[in-house]
């Protein structure tokens, strides 16, 4: 039974848990908007410092390559330099030292070291230093077109970090001064041999591998006195001293990067991980740099988690998310983490640079980026768990003790006398309190008693208590349950002494011998009818007929006697006026309720009673199987609406007349006035049926010769009687279907 809900203790930390959780769901989602704002403005910001660096950077290098172009000396003799076509028309030794000389100074002014002259056809003409080994040779097929964008415009150009080839196959080309000599150091084609006569050559050019050195260019167009551009002064930058350390200024974090790659994924720039990335075998140990020796894509996993990269490269990896998007043109910022290409979860924004012609990417580690966030839920979900641990620990606590004192309770009763009752063993228990068997000090008679204990006993289960005891009394009809005495002790026990029976419940009754025959089935619901006749006679409802509330005992020296039992759920009907003197609720055992119970108590008039009875008959006769199964109220309600009651003969092999299966289906009608009227009306038709006089005397008297003798409580049995028990639900809390 469902009475009033009083909390336990150890349900307030779970309900404080749970404000936590929300709160912390809550506030979840409200940091992660912040965080995640506050890093695409953080990476935007960084981004944009970096861009901008780089745009002013290469704006001046194309204005200082202009400027230098333009001086009328320069020009001058460069266009003596680059007026010849082929070997035949290279400058003169004279020629070259004047050109030489004049550009040196200026080179160790700006911060150049390498100059080279190129005409409209791509040779290289001159050098400065000057080196025998590279004029002559054309220019990098690579660059060609950034040189015919500078010839077609006009306007200068930057060419980004690449690798110089090494020189293959040069004898095989041309013959040269000095002996044949093949294609030579133009502008990222030629091979290291553009170092061996160079007085400074830089520290990672002087004597290293191809890996090792990257050089950088900026180009600007050479006009003769006809303003007509004939060739092109090309600077020769060291990528490392100036734009490298441009990317590396702006940094975000502890794990925070800015890098460039052009349109093939190719880094262009330094990593700063380069020692991770040595580790982890996507860098050689002989390179210095990862510049231009690492393609950025995607390892499928995190490297620095112990992910290890396939060995079937027929397939190659996808660029990562940063440098695909950068070269498809598609600018963005994207706080959701993706894996760089170490395989580790980053944050980013990423631009292409069109007038560069290379994109820039800056990241972060997305577990530092969002390490404020992970340190709240850490936070949030310890402490839900500690309240969690808290409300486990309150509940074994309070149950021990509910435990304990119940124990002790019935210690002491089992030491008390409750009024003339001496109370000797526990027989039964249900949702209202427990039943012992005790003795009348006086008149010695053997009694059932019923106890509400006091941790029960709050003061809706007092009134409930009090209220079956008071309809119970009026009822004396020999098929009731007779109830002799009602008091309470001075420490708060209600109790109540009723008689005590020797038999078992139809629900045992079913399940230790199965079907009940049809002729001790009408027997059994005639007795039923006579104890329900008496009770509706004085405007009573039982509301709670079900196989464990019909007692079966020898009785006054008749067998098989019939005794209803358990009025708890008794109402008070006042005919004509069609309403429970209750409030509206759902009461009853659902396998057994009638429909209109359903919607309400209020919608129950006797007529809900012989629905009962019917089921209690079915459920006889089938061995134990319900009108409509089901595992919630609604479903029951549903098919009792829906469906049609199976007729039971259908659903056993015992035989079962025609007439009786009749009975019953006109008993589950839905609706109450397809069923019998009367109580008085049912076992009218119950007494007409073919086997009604088919459990004589005699057979009753055999069965319990045979059945095993032994105590059982008069009022409820020691085991649980039905599956589910009775339910209380309010109206108010839920809305059922047809209501």
């Amino acid at each position: 039974m469902i009475g009033r809900f009083k909390p336990p203790l150890w349900v307030f930390p779970l309900v404080i848990a749970a404000l936590v959780a929300i709160f912390g769901w809550w506030g979840n989602l409200r940091l992660q908007g912040i965080i995640e704002n506050e890093l695409r403005a953080q990476l935007g910001t960084t981004l944009n410092a970096n861009v901008t660096a780089l745009e002013i950077w290469a704006t001046n290098q194309l204005k200082l390559a202009k400027l230098m172009a333009s001086e009328s000396n320069l020009r001058a003799l460069g266009t003596k330099a680059l007026t010849g076509d082929g070997f035949e028309f290279l400058p003169t030794m004279q020629e070259a030292d004047q050109l030489a000389n004049y550009l040196r100074p200026r080179l160790e002014t700006t911060g150049y070291q390498y100059a080279q002259l190129v005409n409209t056809n791509f040779i290289v003409v001159a050098t400065v230093p000057r080196s025998r080994q590279t004029v002559g040779l054309p220019i990098s097929s690579a660059h060609t077109s950034k040189f015919a964008e500078l010839f077609a415009t006009g306007q200068p150009v930057v060419i980004t970090p690449f690798k110089p080839e090494l020189l293959t196959q040069r004898r095989a080309l041309r013959p040269g001064p000095g002996g044949p000599v093949g294609p030579g150091f133009g502008f990222g084609q030629p091979g290291t041999n553009f170092f061996r006569r160079n007085p400074r050559p830089p520290p990672t050019a002087a004597r290293g591998r191809r890996g090792d050195v990257t050089l950088m260019q900026v180009a600007a167009p050479v006009r003769n006195t006809n303003n007509v551009i004939c060739g092109a002064l090309a600077l020769i930058i060291n990528p490392d001293s100036e734009f490298s350390k441009i990317l590396s200024v702006a940094r975000s974090g502890e794990t925070g990067e800015t890098y460039a790659f052009d349109q093939t994924g190719l880094l262009v720039s330094h990593s700063r991980f380069d020692p991770q990335l040595r580790e982890l075998g996507l860098l050689a140990a002989t390179n210095s740099s990862s510049a231009l020796n690492l393609r950025l894509r995607d390892p499928g996993g995190d490297l620095t988690k112990g992910f290890q990269l396939g060995t079937n490269e027929d397939t190659p990896r996808p660029l990562i998310r940063l440098v695909d998007d950068a070269v498809d043109g598609v600018d963005g910022v994207e706080v959701t983490p993706t894996r760089d290409y170490r395989g580790v979860p980053v944050v980013g924004a990423w631009r292409w640079l069109p007038q560069l012609g290379f994109g820039v990417a800056t990241q972060m580690d997305a577990e530092e980026a969002y390490r404020p966030l992970h340190m709240l839920q850490w936070l949030f979900v310890s402490l839900c768990l500690l309240l969690v641990l808290c409300a486990v620990g309150m509940f074994i606590f309070s149950y021990g003790s509910i435990v304990s004192r119940r124990r002790m309770n019935e210690a002491e009763l089992k030491l008390k006398q409750l009024g003339q009752y001496k109370l000797e063993e526990k027989i039964g228990a249900g949702g209202m309190g427990v039943v012992y068997r005790a003795h009348h000090a006086l008149m010695r008679r053997e009694t059932a008693v019923k106890l509400l204990l006091p941790d029960r006993a709050d003061p809706a289960a007092i009134e409930r208590f009090e209220r079956e005891v008071r309809l119970t009394c009026q009822l004396t009809h020999p098929n009731t349950i007779q109830v002799y005495d009602y008091g309470h002790t001075p420490d708060g026990i209600f109790y109540y002494a009723m008689e005590y029976l020797h038999g078992l419940s139809l629900h045992d009754l079913v399940a230790r011998f199965g079907c009940v025959p049809e002729a001790r089935v009408i027997h059994i619901l005639v007795e039923v009818c006579g104890s329900l006749a008496e009770a509706h006679a004085l405007g009573l409802i039982h509301r709670d007929i079900k196989p464990g509330n019909i007692f079966l005992c020898p009785r006054g020296g008749v067998p098989d006697c019939v005794k209803v039992l358990d009025f708890g759920l008794v109402r008070e009907y006042h005919a004509g006026q069609n309403r429970l003197t209750d409030k509206d609720t759902i009461e009853g055992t659902p396998w057994f309720m009638p429909p209109e119970a359903f919607v309400g108590s209020n919608n129950v008039d006797p007529r809900g009673d012989l629905y009962s009875v019917g089921a209690l008959a079915y459920y006889l006769l089938t061995g134990g199987q319900y009108v409509f199964p089901g595992d919630s109220l609604e479903e029951i309600n549903r098919r009792q609406l829906a469906e049609k009651p199976i007729p039971p003969s259908q659903r056993t092999e015992n035989p079962i007349s025609h007439q009786l299966g009749q009975i019953i289906l006109r008993c589950l009608a839905i609706e109450p006035a397809q069923r019998p009227q009367t109580v008085g009306e049912l076992r009218e038709w119950l007494l007409a049926s073919p086997q009604a006089e088919g459990w004589k005397l005699a057979d009753r008297a055999a069965w319990w010769a045979h059945y095993p003798s032994g105590p059982a409580s008069g009022f409820e049995p020691a085991e649980t009687s039905t599956p589910r028990a009775t339910v209380s639900i309010n109206i108010a809390d839920r809305i059922l279907p047809g209501s």
